[in-house]
């Protein structure tokens, strides 16, 4: 690095009529430790009418009609405002060379200020040609800290764009038209397709380019989003350090955001640094220049453009060669202005009529819900007489299986009984046969003792027996 390096490095900033209290800022600090460095503003708006350079801590002012943008009416209209103040920092960094020819150029955000001499971040430069800062130094600790820095460094980009050095080299040059050349095309707020203005291109830096650095002194690019792992102490009227190093320069974008408050980081050293901020843009005008709206915000009727007229210029071709100036509406009838409010109007009669389809869709509905409810309480009802038929016939069908079972048993029994009485039926018919038979020969015998007792003989007997127990009963 040649001697006087500090001399022969630029630095500039990007933004619209409404942030130049906060480039003052910058450009005062700056210029407070290094009065001779040049120090530009690239002004993605048209040159307020209170500005003198001669009264300014610009050294130059570059306008977007002055950089290399083709189609430029078009390019403006497809980018918000802090989309195009990010689209035309690579260009930046190459008008300054081309112009200048410098060893270095360094951008900083318009709301950065500085604190401390830059010569030993330039020092950087003697072996790198990028210079980088990320968001986080160190790992986050708490949950709630991963998810709100950490995953969210993940989908807006590693390094912080408040801060970028490139140096005037061959590698250096050949990031820039890289770079340049993808914000050109591609730097919007669009994190769902990946792109974070100008941001996210940068993390494939270290994969694409070498002689890089990444700078880690904690006094670089403090900002609310890194506070939980920067201490700060000292007070502004002395001087700040940040883990116990020097403060160098402070990124105040968002600097009364939800991240302080929430972790508690704001102690009487950042509060004092706060208020100094708020003081000095108060100083530079930003109560008046906070009110001015870009000129490119507006068509040339002086009717705000909205967002959606932007991102559906920037996404259809042929409204784009149709109305090469969509800004214009007052040379021709045909323009993109009058075009949008027919295709709005189209839209709403459109919506209107589907809005219409969709009550007479819902009402119908409604009515065969309507239906459909009275159908189902129907059927409920039916059901439930189902059911208690169901369970009716349950019982009966149980009841009757239990009448089956005795049933059964007495059938059982019945013919247990029948097969007792046919045995006994059949023993009686042959107790009864016997009897007859036995009948039959007492018939006869009765009838042979009828004949004998009949008989001659049996008489005489009778009397012998007579005889005899009467002779018997003398002789005794």
């Amino acid at each position: 690095m040649k001697k006087n390096s500090i001399e022969t490095t630029h630095i500039f900033t990007s933004c619209t009529n409404n942030y130049l209290p906060k480039a003052r800022v910058l450009g005062k600090t700056l210029k407070k430790f290094h009065p001779n460095i040049k120090f530009h503003l690239v002004l993605s708006d048209i040159i307020h009418h209170s500005i003198n350079l001669e009264n300014e801590p610009f050294d130059s002012i570059i306008t977007l009609e002055e950089l290399p943008i083709p189609n430029l009416k078009q390019w403006i209209f497809k980018h918000s405002l802090v989309e195009m103040c990010t689209a035309v920092k690579g260009l930046g960094f190459l008008e300054i060379i081309k112009r200048y020819n410098c060893d270095n150029v360094i951008f900083f955000d318009p709301d950065i200020a500085i604190f401390y001499p830059l010569d030993e971040l330039l020092d950087n430069f003697n072996q790198n040609d990028i210079l980088l800062t990320p968001h986080q130094l160190n790992p986050e600790n708490l949950k709630d800290a991963v998810i709100d820095n950490e995953i969210c460094f993940l989908k807006y980009g590693t390094f912080n764009l408040g801060f970028l050095g490139v140096k005037n080299s061959e590698e250096g040059i050949k990031f820039l038209h890289w770079w340049s050349s993808r914000c050109l095309n591609f730097c919007y707020d669009d994190p769902s397709r990946g792109l974070y203005t100008d941001q996210r291109w940068i993390d494939l830096v270290p994969s694409f380019f070498s002689d890089i650095t990444i700078l880690k002194h904690p006094g670089y690019n403090v900002a609310n989003w890194n506070l939980t792992n920067r201490h700060v102490t000292g007070d502004i009227s002395n001087k700040i350090f940040v883990e116990n190093q020097p403060l160098c320069f402070y990124h105040f974008s968002g600097s009364q955001g939800i991240m302080p408050q929430k972790y508690d980081l704001i102690n009487p050293s950042i509060e004092s640094l706060l208020k100094w901020y708020e003081d000095e843009c108060a100083t530079m005008g930003e109560k008046e220049f906070s009110k001015i709206s870009c000129f490119y915000d507006y068509f040339d009727n002086g009717e705000l453009i909205k967002k959606e007229e932007r991102l559906l210029y920037r996404e259809r071709i042929d409204l784009q060669q149709n109305y090469p100036n969509p800004f214009d509406t007052k040379n021709s009838e045909d323009c993109y202005y009058n075009w949008y409010r027919n295709y709005e109007n189209e839209k709403q009669k459109i919506e209107s009529e589907k809005n219409n389809r969709l009550y007479a869709l819902e009402w119908h509905f409604e009515d065969k819900s309507k239906q459909i409810n009275d159908l189902q309480q129907q059927l409920d009802e039916k059901n439930n007489r189902l059911y208690a038929l169901e369970w009716h016939f349950e019982d009966k069908t149980k009841q009757l299986n239990e009448k089956n079972d005795r049933l059964y048993a007495l059938e059982w029994h019945f013919e247990d009984k029948s097969k007792q009485i046919h045995d006994l039926q059949q023993q009686l018919d042959e107790k009864t046969y016997k009897i007859h038979n036995l009948q039959e020969q007492l018939d006869k015998i009765l009838g042979l003792i009828e004949e004998i007792e009949s008989s001659k003989f049996w008489k005489l007997r009778q009397r012998w027996f007579t005889f005899r127990k009467i002779f018997t009963l003398k002789k005794n």
